[in-house]
This record gives C-alpha cells, structure tokens and sequence, in this order.
C-alpha cells in the first residue's frame, strides 16, 4: 500500500469535536453586477417506478451509493442507504428493520479484513446507517462494503486522518459549493473523483436547494427536474430531496472515492436562513421555523457522512498531523437576522453570525493550534465586498452618527460583510495573539476569489492582513453571467477589474465559470487550484485548470502562482 505521508504512527486520540430580510442570492450576484457598474414529498409509487427495474424486482439494496467522512487519525465514518423493498423509498416511512452488515479492509479486493460490524436500517433513519469506526491506522488506505440481504454494495474507498503528532509533508483536499440540481449536471463530481490523489473533499454548503421545481437560478430551462417537485419543508420533503441526489452518479463516485468533510449553508434548510428563520419561509403557511429547521437538520445527518457536534450543528475540528487543523464553522444555526443592505445595523455588536459560544472556541482553537497551517471552513464570505470603503474610513464618526456601515457600503449582508463586530473580534483576535497561517475556504457565493482578509479595509494594503481566503465558485448554481444571460467570461471583464478597485485586497475574481478547488498544503504555502468546467448543461462536461494562487507560510497575503501542483 502507497503513502503519501512520512511515519504513519498510530494515533493516541481522535480529533477534537467542540464541547428588514436581506436579498435573495440570485438577487446578491447581481448586486455584485450593480456595484460593478456604480464603482408532498413524493409518493412511494411515482418513485419506486422512476427506479431502475432491479429495484422494484428486489434484487438491488443500495441504490444511492456508499460515502464515508470525518477522517479521524484513527477512524472513518461510514455511511449507506439500504432499500429492503421497493415501496421503501426516501421519505415514506415505508420499509422492515433490515440488517446491514460491513467490511473494512487494507486491499480492493477486502480480502485483508481489519474491521468487521452490522447495523440495524430503519424507517425511522430513513433506512440510512452509518458506522463509526475506531482502531484503524493513521494515514491509510481503506476499503469498505456493506452487505443486506445477501445482496453487496459498490465498495467504496476512504483514508484515515494521519497521526496528530506526524510529520506531515503534503495534504490535498477538493472543495466545492453551490450544486444546484436543476441547473445542470454534477461533472465537477466526476473530475474530481476521476484524480484519485485526494485525501479528503471539502464540501463548504448548499449541497442541495430547497426550492421547488424552476423556482430558482434556472433561468428558464430546468436541466433535470428536482424531486419532490415542490418546495421541501417536512422531513419527508428532505429526505426525498436528498435521497434524490445521492442518485446522481457523479456525486456516488466522489463520495466512494475519498472522505467528506462537510458543512451546511443555508439551502440545506431555506434561503438566507438565520436562527429564527429564513428568506425562503413562510411562518404559519409552511409550518414553524423551528419545525423545518429540526425536519432538515435531522434528513442532514440521516443522509450524510457527518457527526453532529455541540447541539447537533456542524460546527467542529479535525487534526491531519503537525501540518494543518481544520475548523468548520456552522453559521446558520446562532446568526442574527441579516441586515439591510446599506444599514449602520451591520455594526451592531449584538448582532452575530456565529454566536458567542462558537466565536470563542474557533478563538480558543486558533490560539491554541500547534499545527503550521489553520484552515477554517467557512460557509459565506469573511473578506470584505464593498464600496466606499476609504471614505468610510476616513469618516467613521460621522458614519455611526448617521447610522451608515462604518466599513463601506456592503453589498451583501448574509455574509460576514453583515456582522462585523463578530469579524473585527476574530481578526482583532488573529493579531494580538500573532497568530499566522489561517486559511479561510469559502463557497456561498457562486464566483470563484483569491483574497487578503484585511483589518482594515479602507487603508489596505498599507495596513496589515490578518489571514488569506480562497472562494470557490458553483457547481451548477447561477453565476453572474447567467443571471445577466452574456457569454461566459463577459461580465467578468467588466466586473472584476472594478471589483477590485474598489476592494484592494480582492487579488482575482471570475465571476462566471462553474467548477471546483483542489487545494495542496505544504509546510511552505497553501496553494488553490481552480478549475471550470466547459458547460453545466452538458453531462459530459470537461474540465480545465484555470488559476492557482497561494499564500506563503507566515506572510498572510496571496500571490499568483503559474502552474497547478
């Protein structure tokens, strides 16, 4: 067996676990246009007949495939979904206990058994099992199958977390954000399934929408309709949906080729969601928010390779060796209500994205960290997008007395851009305890960025960068030149230079191309590799590199590199 890491010792312990409405996101991409130019859940028979016939005939059990996630130095999660009988689909309640048996193995053929188990699929998980294992080695290749009714599933591939104490010379990680079903295919899937040399995939949120059919960022054509074709708001609704597209072949293959790790964002729940509710809810017509928030938090953690943290969130850490720590934040959960765009509420230093108790343990794990590079896992956009920035700088007493964002004029305020206390508390923190190396990753807003994380935006870069963030774009979901239905790379010659201008921090910007981020780490510098996809539409889709950035250990800013590691 080949390893990519040096002395693969055995870990002592597992990784660390934690103790008026903003616009719509078709409607902030096209802010972003603006500020360029300004300076029943489906029933068991509909679904069991859209099965493949094998299905119905019952000789097929796994019909959305095998994942695992949260690399431990020491363990993996795995996870299936079993159909005992054909009226057992997503979603219907349908279904006998039915026992799931798996193997873990060193080789793909299993023949070198190292861990062995069963479990019990239900209706009341959805018939979804997950097995969370221990004893295994650090930094290995592993392979794993489930079995029900005599019947095998695909084997799937995973890797270990190597050991906290290891020298680790090089980790490589996909990132993506943003599939939305209905806008096109899942290819960025493929490719990344297709290179083999990932430890992990980062998946930074919306990995499904929750809208109803041609509701939202199709622009008028649905590539392939979603299922169930209204809007989903029970728990029946969510596991429909998700059941739906873990069919997707694409995502099947990445999911058995490499270890999750992943975090949700709002669409997992409903657009621009924020602790007590979301742009896409209607109170009392679709229930409480409390009521769909539990329905789609549960579906989450039925259908994927996650464990819960505090409180059943996302919010947790996990360790790969000396070289690099990975916090992923849940900021959806604790968030107040998001601001209006242009309001002085933004500054309010009780309002918050995090809430106070995940503000201070991201804080405690930064300083705490003895690992060369701090990643963060980061659902909405940390760096500054504004106008006015320097003269809001310049007139900061005189933009709190008129109530105007001391920081520039943000133009979305569901991201950080919305709750800078909690921003200039963290950066602040970054600072005074010099800590170096952190490593924003970021999805949500559907373009692709290299940025600087600034204390001060309106005197950068004379003034100093606390941190370094790399955006990646969609999937599928709308970006700008969908929106405004111009050729690909048309709004971004026009867009991004003024982008830039008026965020000096922002090094690149694409805010038309669709794909995905490899990310390499090294002790030397942590380099993204973006790559586009040729057309979403098209299942067949290829892909292409088209920039790296990186930043340098200990410099705290992003430069170009020329090549793709």
């Amino acid at each position: 067996m080949t390893s990519r890491y040096r002395s693969p010792e055995r870990a002592t312990a597992p990784a660390e676990s934690p103790a008026p409405l903003s616009p719509r996101r078709r409607t902030v991409v096209r802010a972003a246009a603006a500020g360029a130019v300004l300076a029943a859940p489906l029933a068991a028979a509909p679904l069991a007949a859209a099965l493949p016939a094998r299905a119905a005939a019952g000789t097929a059990r796994f019909l959305h495939g095998v994942a695992s996630g949260d690399p431990l130095p020491d363990g993996i999660l795995l996870w299936t979904r079993v159909t005992p009988t054909a009226e057992a689909t997503p979603g219907s309640g349908l279904g006998p206990d039915t026992e799931v048996s798996w193997i873990v193995a060193t080789d793909k053929a299993l023949t070198d058994v190292v861990s062995r188990g069963s479990l019990t699929a239900s209706a009341a998980s959805d018939h979804t099992v997950k097995a969370d294992l221990r004893g295994l080695a650090p930094a290995t290749d592993y392979w794993f199958r489930f079995r029900a009714d005599g019947v095998d599933s695909p084997v799937g591939r995973t890797r270990t977390a190597p050991a906290a104490d290891a020298a680790v010379p090089s980790l490589r990680f996909g990132v993506v954000s943003c599939a939305n079903w209905e806008a096109g295919w899942f290819s960025a899937y493929r490719h990344l399934a297709a290179r083999g040399d990932l430890d992990a995939w980062l998946h930074l949120g919306d990995y499904l929408y929750e809208y109803a059919s041609g509701a939202y960022g199709t622009r008028g054509t649905v590539v392939r309709p979603h299922r169930p074709a209204h809007e989903i708001v029970t728990l029946a609704d969510y596991r429909v949906r998700h059941g739906h597209h873990k069919t997707d072949p694409d995502l099947q293959a990445l999911h058995a080729g490499a270890p999750v790790v992943a975090i949700w964002d709002d669409h997992e729940f409903a657009d621009n969601a924020w602790s007590g509710g979301a742009v896409n809810h209607t109170e009392g017509a679709e229930g409480t928010w409390a009521d769909r928030q539990t329905a789609a938090k549960r579906a989450y953690f039925e259908w994927m390779p996650v464990r819960p943290a505090i409180a059943g969130t996302t919010y947790r850490r996990l360790r790969f060796g000396k070289l690099a720590d990975l916090s992923l934040l849940d900021l959806r959960s604790f968030r107040s209500q998001q601001a209006a765009t242009g309001s002085g509420s933004v500054d309010d230093p009780d309002r918050t994205i995090t809430g106070r108790a995940q503000l201070d343990w991201l804080k405690a794990g930064l300083a705490s960290s003895d690992t060369i590079w701090r990643l963060v896992g980061n659902s909405v956009m940390i760096s500054p997008f504004a106008v006015g920035s320097l003269a809001a700088d310049l007139l900061k007493p005189l933009a709190k007395l008129l109530g105007l964002p001391q920081e520039g004029l943000a133009l979305n305020t569901d991201q950080w851009d919305g709750y800078t206390d909690d921003r200039r508390e963290l950066l602040a923190h970054l600072r005074a305890h010099a800590i170096r190396n952190t490593v924003f990753l970021t999805g949500d807003i559907h373009m692709a960025w290299a940025n600087d994380v600034p204390v001060d935006a309106g005197t950068y870069p004379l003034s100093a960068s606390a941190a370094t963030e790399f955006v990646v774009t969609s999937i599928t979901s709308d970006n700008l030149d969908d929106i405004l239905n111009v050729p690909e790379g048309a709004a971004s010659a026009v867009a991004a230079p003024v982008i830039r201008a008026a965020n000096r921090h922002v090094h690149w910007i694409d805010t038309d191309r669709h794909g995905y981020g490899v990310l390499d780490v090294t002790a030397a510098r942590a380099q993204m590799d973006y790559y586009a996809l040729s057309d979403r539409t098209d299942p067949n889709a290829t892909s292409s590199w088209v920039r790296s950035y990186r930043t340098r250990a200990n410099t705290q800013r992003v430069e170009r590199a020329y090549d793709p590691v």
